[in-house]
This record gives C-alpha cells, structure tokens and sequence, in this order.
C-alpha cells in the first residue's frame, strides 16, 4: 500500500508541475526576467557575510582612527550598503513581474478550465456538483499563484544561494564546505521525503472532503425551495454537519501533520547549526581561521539557515498548492466525452430532415445496447410524436441527434450530412429545444430571450415574446424585460418560465424543434397559453415531440412508440389508436381512465 501511495503522489507532483511548466512556456520573457533578476539578487545575499567579515577583521585588526583599518572597515561597509540596496532593487522588479506573469496564468487557467467543463458531456455534468466543480477551479487558481510564488521567488534562490554559500565557504575551507553543503542537502532531502510521503497524502484527503462540504452546501442551498417545501432545514443542517465533521478530522490530521513537519525541521536546523559552529571552532583553534573568518563563517550560517527554515515552509506550501491544484489539472485532463473530430467543420441545417442509419447505441458501463441496426426517416417539416414507457429511449434519441453521445456504430444524418463529421456548436444552434422544466440564467428577462441570438434586436426580441404569448406578462413587471428572474428562473411561475423559454426558440428560428412535453404540469390557462405558442412554433420546423401526456401528440403527423430501444409502433393517433393491443392504446386508455377517475373524485 505505501508503494502505491508514493507512486500516486509522485505522479501528482508530475502532472501539477507539467502543467504549471506548461503555462511558463507562453510567457518565456517574463519567466527569464524572474529567474535572471532573482539569481542576481540572491548572489548579492551570497557575498554579503564575506564583506561582513572583512568589516569585523578590519576592525579587529586595527586601532580606533587607524587610516589602514578604517580604510578597509570604510570599504567593507559600503560594499555592504551597495549589496543590500542591488538585492531590494531587484526584487521590487522581480515581484513587479511575477504579479503580471501570475495573473496572465490565473486568467488563461479560468478561462480554460470553463472552456473544458462546457464541453464535458451531458452525463459528466449529471454526476457532479457544480458547487465542487466551482471549489475546484478557483481553489486551484489561487492556488497557481501560490505554486508560482513558491517555486520562482521562494525554492529557487534558497537553490542558489545554498550552492553559492557551499562554493564560497569551500574556497576557503574545504571541510566547512563539506559541512554545509552535505547538511543542507541531508536537511532538504529529509523535508522533501516527510513533505511527500507523510503530510501531502493527508492535505489531498483533506482537500476532497473540503470540496465535498461545496457541494453539499450547493446542493441543499440549490435545492432550497424543497427543503422549505419539507420542513427539513434541521434535517439538511444534521446533513452538512455530517459532512463537516469528517472534514474537521481529516484537516486536524493535516494540520497536525504540517505542525510535526515544522518541528523536526526545526530539530534538524539545531543539529546542523551545531556541527557549522563546532567546526568553526575546530578552524579557528587549527590557526586557519581569525576573527573575520569567524564572523564570515557565521553571518554566511545566519543567512543560510533563515534560507534553509524557510525552505521547509516552502516545501509545505508546494505541498499543499500541488494539493489544492490536483482536482483542477484532474480536470484539465479529463476527456470531453463528446468531442469534435479533427477537421470537423460547421454543420448548414435547411430542410431538417433527419435520418437514423443502422444505429447502434450503448450507454457507458452497459453490456447490452439500448439501439442496435436502429434506422428511421423523417421528412423535412414532419411533427413526429415520441411515445414510450420510462427508459424505452424516447429521450436518448434526441439527445442523439444533439451528438450529447456518439453513437456507437451507424450514421445518423441531417440534411444527409453525418453530424459526427461536423462541429457540434453549430449542430446544436440550429436545433432548439424547449424543455419540461425550462432553465433561465440569473439574468434579465430580455438576455434569456435573446441567449439564442444575441445579436437580436429589441424589436425582435418583443416580437418573439409576442409569438410566445409571455409579452403581456413581462409587461406587467415593474422592470420589464430588465426584470432579474433569479437563479434558474426561480422568481417566475413554471408556465412563465415555458413562455420565455418558447420564445427563446422563437427567437433561435431553428429548422428542427425539439420539444419534451412543455404542456406538463401546469394550470389550464398556462397550459392554453403555451399551447397556442408551440403550434405557432412548430409551423414549418421538422418537430420531435417528447410525449408523456398523449393528448400532446393527437395533432401530430406521426407518432413513434418506442420500447426497449425499438420503434414497435408508428403511426398517427387514429391508426395507433385502432390498434388492438397496441402498446399506444394501452398507455391511451390508462391515461384516459385516470382523467376520469380524478374528474369523478372532484365531483365527489
């Protein structure tokens, strides 16, 4: 089990760094400023304690007022002064830099990772909290800022200036190099080995029950108008709280593991101090070493060690950005499901005539296939109902024709174009579809209408509202169509919100119509409303109805009843309903039944 642990979070710290690297390389001008700046200005902290010592031996060299001691104090001194004022210099550019280079890479990651997530399929986005896939993103690209803070002003001159301190003190005493240079790398492989194997597994379960408390807050707080619905606000809190309990465990362990790394690198500090003094001493009783080279020995070990105790923060704060960034490079490379093929190119839709040629279809993980050798035709302008009982896959087949999946084996065809050679953007912008529960952005009325043209006019986007019978309605709003409709559209009734998702449609002018039962569940006069608005819609588009409520389909040219991934009947509602043991009649007959035994109840 340790192998795998080590093996999993080295291949962690690979693919987190390749993708930082990744996003260095557009910015080469910037990174070489960083790097070039900030050696430089670690090298100026590398020969400080030299002059540092050259200033004590001159002093203790020498009597007050001598010319030849003040001389040499004097020029120690303001070597000193320039050091210090190069090095702060420096940085002032190197963070003035780092800042542009960061906030490039923290806006092309955003901008990236929303891209990617859009494009994952339909399937991707049911299994997930978007409260999780949001923690992921922005966690992870504050986190990048972090990472690059870390590596490029922070592990790189502790780098340079442990080497450059090494060399330096080597020239002189080969032995004290010994010393520091082997005791600063037994220090740094010790934090490493206790940073990857022992704190970075328990920050990353840390991590995934923190993203688990987003989306469990999402979810309840999405959700809100059910849990009042239900009274069970105590019984979400008891929920969250579970949640939040086992975070709280994991991220005490995390801590407490980040608390222990601290303290022994603490403790390895102390030893190595000892063994720089110790042979600084050894030096100065062999007669190799005055009281300048004392003072040099020890101001080089002062700046060393404030270098090498923030090494150990350092590494603890990479652990933990490669920690917080491993779900957004997760994310990175996961695959889009449904992607467009090389050379696919944009999709012209004009007559919408649809056809299934030798379709076969399987969901993920399913042995056995929903469609197989499905075919079926349909003419340019026909209205086809889809009839069926729950999972016949009535629904599958319009998510096909939008390419939500690919099929597995087949050609499915419009306008006798293959859509899987096409881009799906412009497959689906000339498809519209008014859903059974209709989704609206947090925006206004006008910018849901418009979200299928929005380059639309307000003229137009009135005159679609019209053809959708919601203009009155949007009138009599204080704010019109500027009115904000809340979070999916919530400030507005379900037979406003099918309005304004029909004039969306209207709007779109698309030559296939998809519509899944936009009549369910609604008042009479919605209902009456809505209806007149889909036929107005449907007039000249090749139309496919999603039916649960047969009387929806009776007008159609055409109905499909599906079952088990067949097609077993077709037919108008006349012939369907003519049909002696017709699964069609049998769902007629139910649903009529159950009509009149509800109008019974009423009168009763």
């Amino acid at each position: 089990m340790a192998r795998k642990t080590i093996d999993f979070r080295g291949s962690t710290y690979r693919s987190v760094l390749g993708y930082t690297i990744r996003h260095w390389k557009r910015q080469p001008g910037r990174i070489g400023t960083i790097v070039g700046l900030m050696m430089l200005a670690t090298l100026a902290d590398v020969a400080t304690p030299y002059f540092a010592g050259q200033l004590v031996e001159a002093i203790a060299s020498g009597t007050p007022g001598e010319a030849t001691a003040l001389s040499g104090a004097l020029a120690a001194f303001a070597t000193l002064v320039v050091l210090g004022a190069i090095a702060v210099g420096l940085r002032f550019f190197t963070f003035r830099t780092l800042n542009k280079l960061t906030l490039a890479m923290m806006s092309d990651v955003v901008n990236e990772t929303f891209h990617r997530v859009q494009r994952f399929s339909t399937d991707w986005h049911a299994n997930t909290f978007a409260g999780s896939t949001v923690r992921k993103i922005t966690r992870g690209m504050w986190s990048l800022d972090l990472l690059n803070d870390t590596i490029l002003v922070a592990l790189f001159p502790s780098i340079v200036m442990l080497a450059g301190t090494t060399a330096l003190l080597a020239a002189f005493w080969p032995v004290m190099g010994l010393v520091v240079g082997l005791g600063s790398l037994l220090f740094i492989a010790g934090t490493i080995a206790i940073t990857l194997f022992y704190v970075s597994p328990a920050a990353s379960l840390s991590n995934a029950w923190d993203t688990k408390v987003g989306g469990a807050l999402s979810d309840a707080i999405g959700c809100n108008a059910v849990v009042k619905g239900f009274g069970a606000e105590h019984r979400e809190e008891q929920r969250l709280g579970r949640v939040v309990g086992k975070w709280q465990k994991r991220t005490l362990r995390t801590w407490n593991r980040y608390n222990l790394n601290g303290i022994s690198q603490d403790g390895a500090l102390l030893l190595l101090r000892a063994a720089i003094l110790g042979t600084g001493i050894l030096l100065w009783l062999g007669g190799v070493a005055n009281a300048g080279d004392i003072a040099f020995v020890l101001t080089s070990f002062f700046v060393l060690q404030g270098y090498l105790q923030d090494v150990g923060m350092h590494f603890r704060n990479l652990q933990r950005s490669v920690n917080e960034m491993e779900e957004l490079v997760e994310l990175d490379r996961a695959p889009f499901g449904v992607a467009d093929r090389a050379g696919a190119t944009p999709i012209a839709i004009s007559d919408g005539r649809i056809r299934f040629a030798d379709v076969t279809f399987r969901y993920g993980g399913h042995a056995t296939p929903l469609y197989e050798d499905f075919s079926v035709d349909i003419a340019s302008g026909e209205r086809i109902g889809l009839v069926g009982h729950s999972g016949s896959g009535k629904t599958t087949f319009v998510k096909l024709i939008q390419r939500l999946h690919d099929v597995t084996g087949g050609k499915i065809l419009i306008d006798g174009q293959d859509i899987a050679d096409h881009t799906q953007t412009s497959l689906r912008a000339q498809i519209a579809i008014v859903q059974q529960e209709p989704i609206l952005f947090h925006r206004t009325l006008a910018d849901n209408i418009a979200y299928a043209r929005p380059d639309a006019s307000r003229a137009e986007v009135i005159a679609a509202a019209r053809m959708a019978n919601a203009h009155d309605f949007i009138e009599t709003l204080p704010k019109g169509y500027e009115t904000l409709v809340g979070e999916r559209g919530i400030k507005l009734s379900g037979g406003e919100r099918q309005r304004v998702a029909i004039a969306r449609a209207f709007l779109a002018d698309a030559p296939v119509l998809i519509l899944d039962e936009a009549t369910s569940s609604l008042d009479s006069e919605s209902e009456l409303l809505i209806q007149q608005a889909i036929e107005r819609l449907m007039t000249g588009r090749t139309t496919l109805v999603i039916a649960h409520r047969l009387s929806t389909v009776r007008a159609l040219d055409r109905i499909l009843v599906f079952d088990k991934g067949k097609i077993v009947e077709e037919g108008d509602h006349i012939a369907l309903i003519r049909r002696e043991g017709g699964i069609y009649r049998r769902l007629f007959e139910k649903q009529a039944l159950e009509l009149t035994k509800g109008l019974v109840a009423q009168e009763v």
